[in-house]
């Protein structure tokens, strides 16, 4: 059994899997030779005296049979020229050093002129098409103990806890809802974290038409590769499932392909880059956008798995969704959505204010993390007076702040931050504001 399979198995991952073999011929890329062509031109006229073995490494293809096939085509049109040979690794085609001619030149710029786009060659959609499909969430399973072990930096109730495990074995959708403050983020995160220990192949970029769409970035995608592997097609990058999050910048632009007007070629919406992954739309209504508006353009793709973006040209296409999509919101969900969206929604789950023991726990255990030791009496003092007598209620989030202030005004002070009840009122009296 191989390493990824074992990995895989204590994932409970039982799909096919995918992965893409390294091309054996030109045909077999199943692109145009002239969007080959001009990628290599490009190549070129921003490498200047590249070695077959550079540029191949550039383009992400193979020399033998793919890329030496283009230079052939190069060289016939008297588009290049062999300007020497590297110092290393003897003679021959591949590590033959290449320059432009005048007319190659002006070839490249004309292509250019069509898109600037000169990374790895892309992959045609069908083939993208194909992997997503292979390498979706659908089966991937999550069990309880590995749950417990991802969210133990967390202190949950447990029927909280149970209607996680669920949802993100659904791959499909949930909603998380709840007063600010109580770790809905934080949950989302965690199940980040979970699912971003298996892996995936996803493509520098993908072919529709002529057009080119970047789909890989160094933020959206943590490589798990310094190199691409022996046999495996370079074009595909061995990444940890994604976890994209977007806020209150999000807009209805942002789920559509974005075309650089300047480089003239597409960068890929949010949604496309989380594919095989998660995407949180983190304080949802917030958003510049109406809720409303937002709400309608997920409708086709929670019911359908898949997802419609436009080329500027007004072409059409689609491309699978298998994205776990998180909403997190503080706001009322009568406020935000209606019914009928509710229901597309497979999993919802309240992640509610602590209870006193909760609170109780979580507050020991950031104590714990700032080295501030906490006395029963000390707790007890700090809930009495600032929350029961003022009739205010928990958040997750009060013990960390709490303990900042203390820290803030004990280093003014030049004390030591302790849970005395002078520090405590007045980390209580600067933190809180009655609204």
């Amino acid at each position: 059994m191989s390493e990824r399979q074992a990995k895989s198995e204590r994932l409970g991952i039982i799909s096919e899997g995918f992965a893409p073999t390294a091309l054996r011929s030109l045909e077999e890329s199943r692109l145009n030779t002239g969007l080959l062509i001009d990628l290599a031109l490009k190549t070129l006229y921003f490498g200047s005296n590249l070695t077959g073995v550079e540029l191949s490494k550039r383009m992400a293809l193979p020399f033998p049979n793919v890329v030496s096939q283009v230079l052939d085509f190069i060289k016939r049109e008297q588009l290049c020229e062999v300007s020497g040979a590297a110092s290393r690794g003897g003679f021959s085609e591949a590590t033959y050093e290449y320059i432009l001619t005048q007319k190659g030149r002006t070839m490249a710029r004309d292509a250019l002129e069509r898109t600037q786009y000169a990374g790895p060659a892309p992959v045609t959609l069908n083939d993208y098409i194909h992997s997503i499909r292979l390498q979706g969430l659908k089966d991937v399973v999550i069990h309880q103990r590995q749950l417990r072990k991802a969210l133990a930096h967390l202190v949950l109730n447990e029927r909280t806890f149970e209607q996680i495990g669920p949802a993100i074995n659904s791959g499909r959708s949930i909603f998380l809802f709840g007063p600010p403050g109580n770790g809905k983020t934080s949950i989302a995160e965690a199940i980040g974290t979970l699912l971003m220990e298996g892996d995936m192949y996803i493509p520098y970029a993908v072919e529709v038409e002529g057009q080119i769409i970047k789909v890989f970035d160094e933020v959206s995608h943590k490589p798990l590769d310094q190199e691409p592997q022996r046999g495996l097609d370079a074009r595909w990058v061995r990444c940890r499932r994604p976890f994209i999050i977007v806020g209150g910048e999000l807009t209805m632009e942002g789920l559509d392909l974005v075309y650089d007007t300047h480089n003239k070629y597409y960068e890929a919406p949010f949604q496309m880059k989380a594919n095989g992954g998660i995407f949180l739309i983190d304080d949802f209504g917030r958003q510049q956008v109406r809720p409303r508006d937002l709400l309608n353009r997920w409708i086709v793709p929670l019911e359908k798995r898949i997802d419609f973006l436009t080329l500027h040209t007004g072409r059409k296409f689609e491309i699978p969704f298998e994205v776990l999509i998180v909403f997190s919101t503080n706001l009322e969900p009568k406020d935000l959505v209606d019914e009928a969206f509710l229901r597309r929604i497979r999993h919802k789950i309240e992640v509610n204010n602590p209870n006193w023991k909760e609170y109780a726990e979580i507050f020991k255990r950031v104590a714990e993390g700032k080295n501030i030791p906490v006395a029963d009496a000390s707790l007890a003092y700090l809930i009495q007076e600032h929350y029961i007598k003022p009739r205010r209620l928990p958040r997750s989030c009060h013990a960390r702040d709490i303990l900042d202030q203390i820290i803030d005004i004990a280093n003014y002070l030049n004390v030591r931050p302790t849970l005395s009840q002078e520090l405590i009122d007045r980390a209580a009296e600067s933190y809180f504001v009655e609204l």
